[in-house]
């Protein structure tokens, strides 16, 4: 197949086509990981956007179910420089092609991905309609156009859970066929689901807790009535301001127990207190990005992957204390109360396939439960 991609401001980029015949449009935004492809496409963060991915040879070890951070791909199209025709991998079951195809993802391939890249870090993300299937210029660029502005738009209602549910499975070995014993659940979370990752839950199992699982607009009285020890925020897609029923939520728990936060999440809890939120120009997307521990003065390597941020100076000092700031353009990345049993992060300490830099967030939540029960 042919494949275009059109951006809103004119520029086109002509390639080879593979996964669905399918014209999507989105957010045309970069992630520069060199692996966990199939983590990517997943993540029901990037709902709403066309992926670009800057590592230049994609799918060469496949997919399979268990590395899905969720039920199916959320990402609106794939953007490649060469996408691999052989998937040589042992836990293999599927090449990234047909893997989008059977969910209707169109690919894009054989473009010059950096001169893509280059022209959003200079102009700025942008909307985009990918195609396979209309191959006039003209009118893919109308169409980004007059697609949705990732501004003001609530995706986390769209991709939410409809129903409650528990989750008990922890993170597993691939490399042995015997997995270890599920530890003793210490603690009672419930997790807001924004668009929540797999393996936030079984991280969040991993270190003693059970996790009931919430759709996003569940009422902080229906929360606290589980009786949870602890309360989290998950990741999510699109703008944090219009989910308003979000941060009034987490105004209504605020003391009544523990909460943590990641990516959307935080940016909840930085409107909860009374903050503000801005778009970034081109967001931040990938797993090798330098964090300053503001407490502890020592620097890690996160995944991220968000296009807004929260205003610092909107925080109220003597309510809030800053704990991470990004040590590439200086933006706010994780937060604290300054009483209150409450922190956040913007990035993602459960990053699969890694860096596993943050990964003590988790067990600094658990002991945040333990010292609110002891009172």
């Amino acid at each position: 197949m042919e494949a275009i991609l059109a951006l809103e401001d004119g520029r086109v980029f002509r390639g080879r086509g593979y996964g669905a015949a399918a014209e999507r449009f989105g957010e045309v935004v970069f992630n520069t990981s060199l692996s966990g492809y199939q983590e990517i496409l997943t993540d029901p963060s990037y709902a709403g956007q066309i992926v670009i991915l800057t590592y230049p040879h994609i799918g060469n070890y496949g997919t399979n179910p268990l590395d899905s951070e969720a039920a199916h791909p959320y990402a609106e199209g794939l953007v490649v420089r060469e996408l691999a025709h052989l998937a040589s991998n042992w836990r293999s079951e599927e090449d990234v092609s047909a893997f989008l195809a059977d969910y209707g993802i169109p690919v894009i391939s054989d473009i010059d991905t950096r001169a893509l890249v280059r022209h959003l870090r200079k102009y700025g993300a942008m909307r985009g309609v990918l195609s396979t299937v209309d191959l006039d210029q003209a009118a893919l660029v109308a169409r980004a156009k007059a697609s949705p502005s990732m501004v003001g738009l609530d995706l986390a209602s769209r991709v939410t859970t409809i129903t409650r549910y528990g989750w008990t499975e922890p993170t597993r070995n691939i490399y042995q066929r015997a997995q270890e014993p599920t530890p003793a659940a210490r603690f009672h979370v419930v997790a807001y689901d924004y668009g929540i990752k797999q393996n936030i839950l079984r991280r969040l199992v991993d270190v003693g807790c059970r996790v009931t699982v919430v759709p996003a607009t569940t009422t902080a009285q229906e929360v606290l009535g589980l009786k949870p020890d602890g309360v989290f925020l998950s990741n999510g897609p699109g703008d944090p301001e219009p989910v308003e029923y979000a941060a009034k939520a987490v105004r209504s728990v605020l003391g009544h127990v523990p909460i943590f936060g990641i990516c959307l999440g935080h940016q909840i809890i930085g409107l909860a207190l009374g903050g503000k939120t801005y778009k970034l120009k081109f967001g931040h997307h990938g797993g090798n990005h330098p964090v300053l521990n503001l407490e502890t003065q020592k620097v890690e390597i996160t995944a991220q992957n968000h296009g807004f941020a929260v205003d610092p100076d909107s925080l109220k000092a003597g309510e809030v204390i800053l704990t991470h700031k990004n040590l590439n353009d200086d933006t706010l990345e994780g937060l604290r109360h300054k009483t209150l049993p409450l922190f956040s992060v913007q990035y993602h300490p459960e990053a699969s396939p890694g860096p596993h830099d943050s990964a003590y967030l988790f067990e600094g939540f658990v002991r945040m439960m333990e010292e609110f029960r002891q009172g």
